[in-house]
């Protein structure tokens, strides 16, 4: 559990880079609201949006290189986009990099969720402290090492993330140890739920619209208010690093009072608290953006648990799917609301973006409870899969 949540925080600090990058590449490139968003875009459609393919591969073979291989990838990608001379040449590795980061999460989280114990959303929520922990760091290191060192900073701050994928390789034989309790908890898991999973697939992205236009455009729209890039980076490291305590937090909260409830408490939040960010403003302003990273990064682990329930067949997919699909709409939502933000301006753009979890919160309601397996079946197969639903 351990690697595994080591290599998630590799991972997702070459992935945390790319939206503290994007302030300095849009001085450098002299780019537009949409053409800065365009970045965050391909590293979303690679990160995100094939991830179920990775998932499907891991299902039906296994392919526990990914998780190594995957993390090397990103680092790559992202430290030749931080120095690259051209800007379509930094969408191509940028777009490389993400797809390391989407060959990195269905593997390694199909393992975080027989790893977990018994109280399967606090396992998870290790799991996931290890990405949120490393995206946020990666925003803040990454935005410091290229205040102080230009955009050359970005390839340094890739260093460490391949001595992690190196030290995965090594570790790979151990971690392959747990295909076989896998393949074991999965075995008489129930049936696939894809009605179920559509719905929570909807909660998810509506609620990244508004996460991913804030990841994009926090920094922005600090400056745009008169702070400096470094300030605003800092505010976006703050919100990032608030979702990594309420990670640790809200998995044993929902393993206390349900995983459904959690869900739709925190998504009932998220609306008001973003647009007290954009209205409010001052400390007030940034202590609601700090809970936006608790009510959306801190239900990860919720809802990673609630896709793998709900697809008990295919763990794999609904990580993948979960993770990456439906949040890679918020990318491409992001996209649009740039547009929007250049057209008309980007107060508008945030505005319109805090509306999605709002609607969100219809479908939350409409969640099933998934099918839990009988206790002696659960203890002998998947113990983990004994936890409080509603």
């Amino acid at each position: 559990m351990t690697a595994l949540s080591g290599g998630h925080l590799a991972a997702d600090f070459a992935s945390g880079s790319v939206p503290a990058l994007i302030p300095f590449l849009t001085d450098r490139f002299d780019l537009s609201y949409a053409l800065a968003a365009l970045l965050l875009l391909a590293a979303t459609v690679s990160s995100s949006l094939v991830q179920p393919l990775f998932g499907l591969l891991s299902d039906r073979h296994g392919a526990v290189w990914l998780i190594p291989g995957g993390v090397m990838l990103a680092a790559a990608g992202v430290g030749g986009a931080a120095v690259s001379p051209l800007y379509p040449l930094v969408l191509v590795l940028v777009f490389l990099g993400g797809l390391g980061i989407a060959a990195f999460h269905p593997e390694g989280a199909k393992f975080a969720a027989y790893a977990s114990g018994r109280k399967r959303a606090s396992g998870m929520s290790y799991f996931n402290v290890g990405g949120n922990t490393g995206y946020a760091l990666g925003a803040f290191v990454t935005g410091q090492l290229v205040v102080w060192l230009g955009l050359a900073g970005g390839l340094l701050a890739m260093a460490p993330v391949a001595m992690v994928a190196v030290a995965l390789a090594w570790l790979a034989p151990r971690l392959s140890a747990l295909v076989g309790r896998a393949h074991a908890s999965t075995a008489g898991g129930g049936e696939d739920r894809p009605r179920a999973m559509a719905l929570l697939s909807a909660v998810i992205a509506l609620r990244s619209v508004a996460w991913f236009t804030l990841l994009a455009f926090v920094p922005l729209w600090l400056v745009s208010r008169g702070h400096s890039t470094a300030d605003g980076n800092r505010v976006l490291f703050l919100m990032l690093l608030a979702g990594a305590v309420g990670t640790l937090l809200l998995g044993p909260v929902a393993d206390r009072i349900g995983l459904r409830r959690t869900l739709v408490l925190t998504q009932v939040a998220v609306a008001p608290l973003e647009l007290a960010f954009v209205y409010v403003g001052g400390t007030v302003g940034t202590i609601a953006l700090m809970l936006v990273g608790v009510c959306v990064v801190g239900t990860f682990g919720v809802t990673m648990v609630l896709s793998q329930l709900y697809l008990p067949r295919h763990v794999g997919l609904a990580s993948g799917i979960s993770v990456g699909l439906a949040m890679g709409i918020g990318g491409v939502a992001a996209v649009v609301l740039g547009a929007v933000a250049d057209s008309i301006d980007l107060q508008t753009a945030l505005t319109i973006s805090a509306a999605a979890p709002a609607i969100g919160v219809v479908f939350c309601l409409r969640l099933p409870a998934p099918a839990v397996q009988a206790p002696e079946r659960a203890e002998a197969r998947a113990p983990a899969l004994t936890v409080p639903v509603d």
